[in-house]
């Protein structure tokens, strides 16, 4: 019976192979290509640019007021950390003077030798001057039982302060590491939307950031601006207080926004205001978050020149309104600090703080 063999299956080589994997490729290239995938983003529009920018400003303005709340938290913690640390060296040094009080009466009790006062008294060639010496003695004691106890007192007191010292180092470190954070959402958020803006031309970007604006009101509000008069047809603030913060930003028109900056030469947007009223001898808390609860409340219809505006739904922006629905306001990092409608942006409350 002759042997069956299976025919020899030919490797793919030379021609035969590079078609196959030419075919192959070309065919993950059509699949790709109808499930979505493999493809550069489409190339986005000047207003879907816009659109994404400001959301991304929006989100790391948010981290901005976090990280500005975090740094003032830290601020006070290492504050309160470094008190107590003065206040245990202090207490240290006070209990180091009672022990070496106590030690030399120890010293003084072991050279005596510890004989049993009745013995004393018999052996003394001056009985009555021994009886004087030994009420003395007890009075000592009693003065030394009450040192000790005074440093077993400072012993506690110092053992608390050291724990209250913990608990706020353990605070301090948890504020830094909400620093970092908010500072790494900060750098990231920032650095997409400058990619994004960098695919525009130089008119889109003007376009997409407002800049040449009226509305922005550009013309005073290029870098390096500093106007010396407000304009004629804002209304008189109600107040010198108000007067004065609103002088203040005028002044600081053009100045760049800088995350976490409080001035004098750049701001972000709690930063502004906090400097502006700080001008006018009102202190605010350093993020918008607090600075709402700052002063009286106020609706839209009763905003006066020199009151706080919000916006968005978490409180992450404000401005410092100047009448006919106008505000100054540290914008972004694309748009220096510059007169703006208080429209522009979802209103979200207002305080009257002067």
């Amino acid at each position: 019976m002759a042997a069956h063999r299976k025919p020899r299956q030919r490797s793919l080589g030379g021609t035969t192979a590079r078609t196959a994997v030419t075919f192959a490729l070309a065919g993950a290239a059509t699949a790709t290509a109808f499930d979505g995938t493999g493809h550069a983003e489409p190339q986005l529009t000047p207003t879907q640019v816009k659109a994404r920018v400001d959301k991304l400003y929006q989100e790391a303005e948010t981290a901005t007021e976090k990280y500005n709340g975090a740094k003032e938290k830290a601020g006070t913690a290492q504050r309160r950390l470094n008190s107590l640390r003065d206040e245990t060296a202090r207490k240290q040094d006070k209990l180091n003077a009672a022990r070496n009080a106590l030690g030399s009466y120890a010293t003084a009790q072991y050279r005596e030798g510890g004989i049993d006062p009745a013995w004393q008294l018999a052996l003394s060639s001056d009985p009555d001057r021994y009886l004087d010496g030994a009420a003395f003695a007890e009075r000592a004691g009693d003065r030394q039982a009450g040192a000790v106890a005074r440093v077993r007192e400072q012993l506690r007191e110092i053992e608390q302060l050291r724990g209250a010292a913990r608990t706020e180092l353990n605070a301090l470190r948890s504020r830094q590491a909400e620093l970092k954070r908010q500072k790494k959402t900060i750098t990231r958020k920032l650095a997409e939307a400058r990619d994004l803006l960098a695919r525009l031309t130089p008119a889109q970007r003007a376009q997409v950031t407002g800049d040449g604006t009226a509305a922005g009101h550009a013309s005073r509000s290029a870098p390096g601006a500093r106007p010396d008069l407000e304009p004629t047809d804002s209304p008189a603030a109600p107040n010198s207080r108000a007067a004065a913060a609103i002088a203040y930003a005028y002044q600081k028109l053009g100045s760049p926004y800088v995350w976490g900056a409080t001035g004098p030469d750049a701001f972000d947007c709690s930063g502004l205001v906090q400097a502006a009223y700080r001008s006018a001898g009102v202190s605010l808390p350093r993020t918008t978050y607090t600075q709402i609860n700052a002063g009286r409340r106020v609706s839209r219809s009763e905003l006066q020149p020199g009151d706080l505006v919000f916006f968005y739904s978490g409180i992450s922006h404000v401005g410092l309104y100047i009448g006919n629905g106008q505000m100054i306001h540290a914008p972004n990092p694309s748009a220096p600090v510059r007169v703006a409608p208080i429209d522009q942006m979802p209103f979200a409350g207002a305080t009257r703080v002067a």
